[in-house]
């Protein structure tokens, strides 16, 4: 049992590494501490708990995750540091070992946090044994932690999906999530309807394989899509990734007339060349991303379209990757999400002989970046001069606004026209020309269409 009053008092560090859903389910935790007391530490403090979620997607990923422990644990010395997420799941042992962490939480321990700090706060734990960490093999990982936070965000964060059962060669993430299942779809519009009570106007739906949503249960996505579109108060939902596979033109159709489901969609691709998708074990062709990528366009012609790409794979010659250039380069797209493959311990692409030199990886890298600055730019150029709505967030005291429109079309408001009772509102923009950096649209809202 949970002893309340150890948590009075205390206060809390956190830390996140890697995607959306990472981020969610720190806020989550949270909001969870701050039920039973614990605050957020202030700029100055020394925190009682420290808490770092991890990511592991990349060898980079790693590095950055033990560097930011190390800077916790001098941050906040005699603070009790936890380490859960992707990382911690998948090299426990060296995390553990790393000086001033505490604790290590695997995927399906993080669940159990609460009850490890009441054992810790109330005495009936003593100080943890070195070297401690608490995680379950990738087949008995089971829990899933309900997570709809937004922190200190204006979104949303809705998890509906966790955990892959695709283990394509590249990725670790089935084994650091373990294998895919999600909550039912009664549960996640309840979770929807308390953050329109609580003020929110869009949700962002994550997941690790979103599309695979209900897959044990008899559910299926393109229904929760339905059931979360009626949901009053929420006026913008956003899918943060789905599988071309998994996208069913049943699902296109709708969001193409749906109330909320806003004309924006992220695909990941990971490859143009047919022969490196079969390396990847990816599920799909290049024939299938392009009717789907064609379908989309066809129903819904603003959309904005983000595709993920990974270059320098083991075994992506030079001519697959002219062949995955000229088809990412034919596709009527909005942005490419470049990653550079990253060898991961334990996964079958590494018996794949070609290796790609890392030289070669920064140049493909940066042609491919290069193509999504074109992209983006000619998508955003055919709304320069056109109205459009905007869900603006916070900006600090004296700092430009930013927002997005329904298809995710960045926009700035001067500083000048900034003004707080514009946070979280939905208003009525003009759009002209780029900002300083090109990263946005300049807006002007006109006053008659703002009350």
């Amino acid at each position: 049992m949970i002893n309340s009053s150890a948590f009075q008092g205390k206060k809390a560090a956190f830390f996140t590494l890697g995607c959306k859903l990472n981020f969610s389910e720190t806020s989550t935790f949270a909001r969870l501490l701050a039920e039973w007391g614990v605050t957020p530490v202030k700029e100055g403090e020394t925190a009682d708990l420290c808490l770092i979620n991890t990511c592991s997607v990349t060898d980079v990923a790693d590095h950055k995750c033990r560097q930011a422990i190390h800077r916790m644990v001098r941050k906040h010395p005699g603070a009790f540091v936890v380490v859960t997420g992707c990382y911690a799941q998948l090299a426990p042992e060296k995390v553990s070992q790393i000086e001033g962490v505490d604790l290590v939480l695997g995927t399906n321990e993080k669940a159990q946090l609460l009850d490890f700090l009441s054992q810790k706060w109330s005495g009936e734990r003593k100080q943890a044994s070195l070297h401690e960490h608490h995680t379950v093999a990738t087949k008995d990982i089971r829990s899933f932690v309900p997570s709809c936070s937004r922190g200190n965000r204006t979104r949303f964060f809705l998890k509906v999906q966790d955990g892959c059962d695709y283990f394509c060669t590249y990725c670790t993430i089935p084994y650091a999530r373990g294998f895919s299942r999600s909550p039912s779809i009664d549960s996640l519009v309840s979770q929807a309807r308390l953050a329109a009570s609580e003020g929110g106007k869009e949700i962002v739906i994550t997941g690790v394989n979103i599309g695979d949503f209900g897959k044990h249960t008899g559910e299926r996505f393109v229904d929760l899509v339905r059931q979360l579109d009626q949901v009053e108060g929420i006026e913008r939902y956003r899918i943060s990734s789905l599988e071309p596979d998994l996208i069913s033109d049943e699902l296109i159709a709708f969001c193409a007339q749906s109330r909320a489901f806003m004309p924006h969609f992220h695909i990941p691709l990971q490859s143009g060349a047919d022969e490196v998708l079969r390396l990847m074990h990816r599920r799909y062709d290049t024939a299938l991303f392009k009717r789907k990528v064609e379908l989309i366009k066809t129903l819904i012609p603003d959309a904005f379209i983000g595709v993920d790409v990974i270059v320098g794979m083991r075994g992506e010659t030079p001519e697959h990757f002219q062949q995955s250039y000229d088809f990412l380069q034919s596709l009527d797209i909005s942005q490419l999400h470049v990653f550079p493959y990253s060898e991961r311990p334990g996964t079958t692409a590494l018996r794949i002989p070609l290796v790609v030199e890392e030289k070669e990886k920064k140049r493909r890298s940066a042609a491919l970046l290069k193509l999504s600055e074109e992209k983006t730019r000619s998508f955003y150029e055919r709304w320069i001069g056109r109205e459009a709505e905007v869900l603006f967030e916070k900006a600090s005291r004296g700092k430009a606004m930013h927002g997005f429109t329904r298809n995710y079309i960045r926009v700035e408001l001067p500083a000048e026209a900034a003004r707080p009772e514009l946070d979280n509102q939905l208003v009525v923009v003009k759009m002209a020309g780029f900002n300083h950096d090109a990263t946005a649209l300049m807006a002007t809202i006109k006053e008659e269409l703002y009350g």
